[in-house]
């Protein structure tokens, strides 16, 4: 039976909030990989807890790394031999699929990896060759998909790889984590013709180089990374930027302000970008420094403009931008987005489909989306499974009353607790 979440209407009554975002899954997921490999014991302070990260945890856990959590969440993590047998459910999560195969090529024994049903959909075949061209052996069907058994021999020797990363910026991320431990290290070499999400690469190499690898770019199309023995260190988590889009889009959506708390001033993490889109569709950012950090305010009086933008570096913010982009006074297009296709579920076709239910106008490219003004109504938004498409339908849902996201429940694959954080968003004063 399908569960139908009832999006809160708030009309044009101002939100005034402030907020605190969970940890970044992209950073944590990171650090975990950096830190079962290291060579001593790891603090991880404020990492995000939510599905993906659960299947990262429990995924290096069935390998043999020690895990354990305090009672604030910190994350101890101590590197130990890697081995099998083991089964690692990699949920939907795309940085379990494609960063634990590399890693678990270095543990001893048979270790078998599966998934949701749409994980089988999502590509993996360059990881599963680029292993298999450094010599490690693995057993998956003719379209080099989950589900797949990785057999071990306690090492990855590394070498020379080429990969195609055109529909996955995390396929260079994988071996770019692993290189270091590897005997010879890795160089990576990217043979495709666009290259989605950059700066996720530049994340990941930034967290290598801050546990002391260094990490050589050419033309940003070939990575090489020496053998390296990385230690063990405490890290904070920044939250996570691109979750807190659907927040700042409530002060947009419905006028008012919303602070966001300990911002980073500097980081590599694709929603920064959020405070550029949104000052050009209509809203006022602002930072106030505070002993933590910086923390992030955005004003908007209800006015939402249009805009036309290239996402490809920053795809995972699409789901929110189109929600607010449908919710605008003039048009807007989408452009650079033909990877989304293939996340959780084929992003473009999801949203032109949903929102067009609701009485929008969205016309649907091979790689982008435009969106015209149109006088939406109250109707089911349907999240297929993806939290990105369940928080849009919350965005809309604040300014057209009548909205029920389908299995808003998704949202828990990166976010803890959406309806509550969302409820409390609503339901606060920040002045009081």
């Amino acid at each position: 039976m399908t569960q139908l979440w009832p999006a809160p209407f708030r009309g044009a009554n101002p939100v005034n909030a402030r907020i605190t975002i969970p940890g970044s899954k992209s950073v944590t997921n990171r650090a975990l990989i950096l830190a079962a490999l290291a060579d001593s014991p790891s603090l991880l302070r404020k990492p995000l807890h939510s599905r993906d990260s659960a299947l990262m945890i429990a995924g290096l856990r069935a390998i043999g790394v020690g895990i354990e959590q305090a009672a604030n969440g910190d994350l101890t993590v101590t590197p130990a031999s890697l081995f099998g047998p083991a089964q690692i459910d990699v949920g939907n999560a795309g940085t379990v699929m494609r960063f634990l195969p590399p890693v678990a090529a270095m543990a001893n024994g048979l270790i078998h990896f599966d998934g949701d049903p749409r994980s089988h959909e999502r590509p993996l075949g360059p990881v599963i060759a680029a292993l298999e061209e450094l010599g490690v052996s693995i057993e998956h069907g003719s379209r080099y998909s989950l589900p797949l058994t990785i057999n071990a021999n306690g090492q990855l020797r590394g070498g020379t790889v080429n990969v195609d990363a055109s529909s996955s910026s995390q396929f260079i991320s994988a071996l770019l984590l692993v290189a270091p431990a590897t005997k010879e290290g890795i160089t990576i070499r990217h043979t495709g013709s666009s290259l989605p999400s950059m700066p996720h690469i530049e994340m990941t190499v930034q967290m290598l180089r801050e546990v002391g690898v260094n990490v050589d770019v050419i033309d940003g199309k070939e990575w090489r990374v020496s053998p390296t023995v990385m230690h063990g260190r405490e890290i904070t988590i920044e939250p996570d930027l691109s979750n807190a889009a659907p927040f700042m889009g409530a002060a947009m959506i419905s006028g008012g302000s919303v602070t966001i708390t300990d911002w980073p001033r500097k980081t590599t993490q694709p929603g920064d970008e959020l405070r550029s889109i949104f000052t050009k569709m209509g809203a006022k950012i602002s930072f106030t420094e505070s002993e933590d950090g910086s923390d992030l305010t955005i004003t908007g009086d209800g006015r939402i403009h249009g805009i036309d933008v290239d996402l490809h570096d920053v795809g995972e913010l699409t789901p929110s931008i189109a929600a607010l982009c449908a919710l605008a006074d003039t048009p807007s297009s989408l452009r650079g987005i033909g990877h989304l296709r293939l996340h959780e579920t084929d992003r473009l076709q999801a949203l032109a489909a949903e929102i067009n239910a609701l009485g929008g106008d969205v016309d649907e490219e091979e790689s982008a989306l435009h969106i015209s003004p149109a006088p939406l109504h109250g109707g089911t938004f349907h999240s297929y499974e993806d939290h990105r498409l369940a928080t849009a339908g919350a965005m809309i849902g604040l300014r057209i009353a009548g909205i029920s996201v389908e299995n808003i429940e998704t949202t828990k694959k990166t976010l803890p607790d959406f309806p509550g954080a969302w409820s409390d968003l609503l339901n606060q004063n920040a002045s009081e």
